[in-house]
């Protein structure tokens, strides 16, 4: 199929692949959230699980524009938030009048997807209590998906492809930009174009916890991204515990992966370090706000309103999706991969090995973010480990300027660029929508910050 307009409005077109026996798309048009352009939303079905998707065609040139993925992080919290509050078309801000225009949309120059997954996440579900416990795991769904699609609309190969994504996206990005890379030679042998995998951009991103550790406390304690904000004697507190805090971290996590000692050493540093932060009630994705907002626990007013939409039934009947009640974030999902401790497992060496095979990564940071910070982010890419480790370090931090205004600091070599986003939180979208848009359209276009 060339063209995603010869799709229905009204019903879901099914399309299949014989590499991928097991795994199928339904698409269908939605024609909702930006009428300047074709959006359409589907199913991924793996047997009887099923992956929600929203897509946008570019706002500039569909025909010839990049494609981007975006997830979410958690795990277990719908993209729903990305499209709705942060890069996406159109934004809601009160539900009961539906969405408004977005002119700072990621798909000012980008065709681009949002996906609720994994299983359980969303609107995607499974049909007999199916889950998905690691990104690994994960990353098989992601990656058939990824080739399914490029397989049926052939307008889309060859395009540059940018797998993006903040928070737990950290974990998932590279995971599943490596599944899809070793994938390529398997679509090659079925006579089948490999995926153009350009890019990964990793926001605000929980890669490697070990580097994360140290800087919940120096962003509580310390001027790096504001004035301390926790009183001097909780600090010493934490100060003291830390040593103990990163070498038990060391011994069971990182020299060797003890399930229960790593476990152990986990809740240790939990309680030592973000225990803290979070009794004081302030926001963990904006060190400068207090934390607000209803039921879903994310500290943000606009977040209620987007579970409030999602659960119209004309909206739900508008995108066909099959399930009936949207949460923003499933508790079942997130407790499924912290039984594995999936998060505890570093994304860095995937990182390394995709820079090595020349696919570029980007790794940005809002100042004020907290729970994913840019001092933790800036920790691991200088401590990375690859072939560009030596240039990149040696290159100091330096300004980026959008319209001649500051908008933060870079450094980047060989196909490694570090971002911070002055003044944005942990979502750089919602709170820095311009510079969030000028950063991914000089990613994207191959020119330096």
């Amino acid at each position: 199929m060339e063209s995603l307009d010869l799709l229905s409005d009204t019903s879901f077109t099914a399309l299949s692949h014989p590499m991928f026996p097991q795994y199928g798309v339904r698409i269908k048009k939605s024609g909702f959230c930006d009428e300047t352009v074709s959006s359409y939303t589907g199913y991924i079905d793996i047997q009887a699980r099923h992956l929600f998707f929203y897509f946008f065609e570019s706002r500039s040139d569909p025909d010839k524009d990049d494609v981007i993925f975006w997830t979410n992080g958690g795990p277990g919290c719908s993209s729903g938030v990305g499209l709705f509050m942060e890069l996406g078309p159109c934004r809601v801000v009160d539900a009961d009048n539906g969405t408004v225009f977005h002119p700072e949309s990621w798909n000012s120059k980008a065709n681009i997807f949002f996906i609720d997954q994994p299983i359980g996440v969303g609107f995607s579900y499974a049909e007999y209590g199916e889950t998905v416990s690691t990104s690994e795991e994960a990353a098989k769904d992601i990656a058939a998906f990824v080739a399914i699609f490029f397989a049926h609309f052939s307008k889309f190969q060859g395009r540059g492809f940018h797998m993006a994504g903040e928070s737990y996206g950290g974990r998932y990005l590279p995971v599943f930009a490596a599944a899809v890379y070793d994938q390529n030679p398997l679509l090659v042998k079925a006579g089948i174009p490999p995926i153009n995998l350009t890019s990964v951009m990793i926001g605000n991103g929980m890669t490697d916890v070990a580097t994360m550790m140290p800087a919940w406390y120096e962003t509580q304690c310390s001027p790096a991204s504001v004035a301390p904000v926790q009183d001097i004697q909780t600090c010493i507190q934490m100060k003291a515990r830390l040593p103990r805090c990163t070498k038990w971290f060391k011994e069971s996590c990182q020299d060797q992966f003890d399930l229960i000692n790593c476990d152990a050493a986990n809740t240790f540093c939990a309680l030592s370090l973000m225990v803290p932060y979070y009794s004081s009630g302030r926001n963990p994705y904006d060190l400068t706000k207090m934390c607000r907002g209803g039921s879903s626990g994310l500290c943000y007013d606009e977040i209620e309103e987007i579970i409030k939409y999602l659960n119209q039934e004309d909206v739900q009947a508008l995108l066909g999706t099959e399930v009936s009640q949207y949460t923003t974030c499933s508790n079942s999902v997130g407790h499924d991969f912290s039984v594995t401790l999936d998060m505890l497992k570093p994304t860095k060496y995937y990182v390394s090995a995709l820079l090595e095979r020349g696919v570029r990564v980007l790794v940005y940071a809002g100042t004020y973010d907290w729970v994913c910070n840019w001092v933790g982010n800036n920790a691991w890419t200088l401590e990375l480990e690859w072939s560009g480790q030596a240039e990149f370090a040696a290159h100091p931090l330096t300004e980026w300027t959008v319209d001649g205004k500051f908008a933060g600091r870079t450094r980047a070599a060989n196909g490694l660029t570090f971002v911070t986003v002055n003044a944005a939180g942990h979502m750089v979208p919602y709170d820095k929508p311009k510079e969030s848009l000028e950063m991914v359209n000089r990613w994207i276009a191959g020119q330096p910050m």
